[in-house]
């Protein structure tokens, strides 16, 4: 059994002996390459709806692993109870879908010490969550596959989460010219990924620009008075976006 490159930084994230529940299992192939390899002695796979549920419990059954593999039907968090994983996985849909996830799913974290989060958009909204509601973001990779750019954000429960915190979200200098970001830029970036300022790092910024250039142009095109506003705004956004990645180095890490 092989998993995608995405899937696989995630499962190296998953601390070893770990009681894992992966929400939202797309035919619960992570779960399953974890208990085959030795990673994880057992693990949930929640879906929400019936056909990727039949999937997920066909993928078990297949790998003979029912005994150590238990597919769920429900919501997000619904599919487990309080104190059954040490770890939680949630990939592949939006940041505000997952937000929502955790946000309702609240008392179910009681007991995790992990989690593991890749959003297909939206990271900004997953980083700013796990800041307010007292997690750490202990490690970010940014990686790129079959022509689409994922982050991978891992958050950890530390008594020292609000000290470290603060350190993480200081408004820092980075880049040659130095750049000054503040704590809302580095949410945006991720303070770990503008630090190390991949290539793919700079793909995916390029990406943001042109989207937003496009959606600046459109605007244009409207008299409004709030049309011109929000254009105004969005310029004022991109012309920071560019400031930024202009000042980053495009193949080694950078030191503060």
């Amino acid at each position: 059994m092989k998993l995608s490159e995405r899937l696989n930084k995630i499962c190296g994230l998953i601390p070893p002996g770990s009681r894992l529940a992966d929400i939202g299992s797309d035919h619960a192939l992570l779960p399953t390459f974890a208990v085959r390899e030795g990673r994880v002695p057992s693990a949930i796979a929640g879906e929400v709806n019936r056909g990727p549920y039949d999937a997920a419990s066909k993928q078990v059954a297949e790998a003979g692993l029912q005994s150590q593999i238990e597919v769920r039907l429900g919501d997000g968090l619904a599919a487990i109870e309080a104190g059954e994983a040490d770890v939680i996985t949630i990939a592949g849909m939006g940041g505000a879908l997952i937000v929502r996830i955790l946000t309702e799913g609240k008392a179910k974290l009681a007991g995790v010490q992990r989690l593991i989060l890749q959003p297909n958009v939206g990271e900004d909204l997953v980083r700013r969550w796990l800041l307010r509601e007292g997690w750490l973001l202990t490690e970010e990779h940014i990686l790129e596959e079959d022509g689409k750019i994922y982050e991978v954000l891992t958050g950890d429960r530390s008594l020292s989460a609000v000290e470290d915190n603060a350190r993480l979200y200081a408004p820092t200098t980075v880049g040659e010219p130095p750049v000054r970001l503040e704590a809302d830029q580095l949410l945006d970036f991720g303070p770990f990924l503008v630090r190390e300022a991949s290539p793919v790092f700079h793909r995916k910024w390029r990406s943001e620009i042109a989207k937003l250039e496009g959606v600046a142009a459109s605007m244009g095109r409207s008299d409004s008075e709030d049309a011109r506003g929000k254009k105004e705004s969005l310029e004022r956004r991109i012309q920071r976006l560019k400031e930024v990645l202009a000042c980053l180095p495009k193949d080694k890490p950078l030191s503060n």
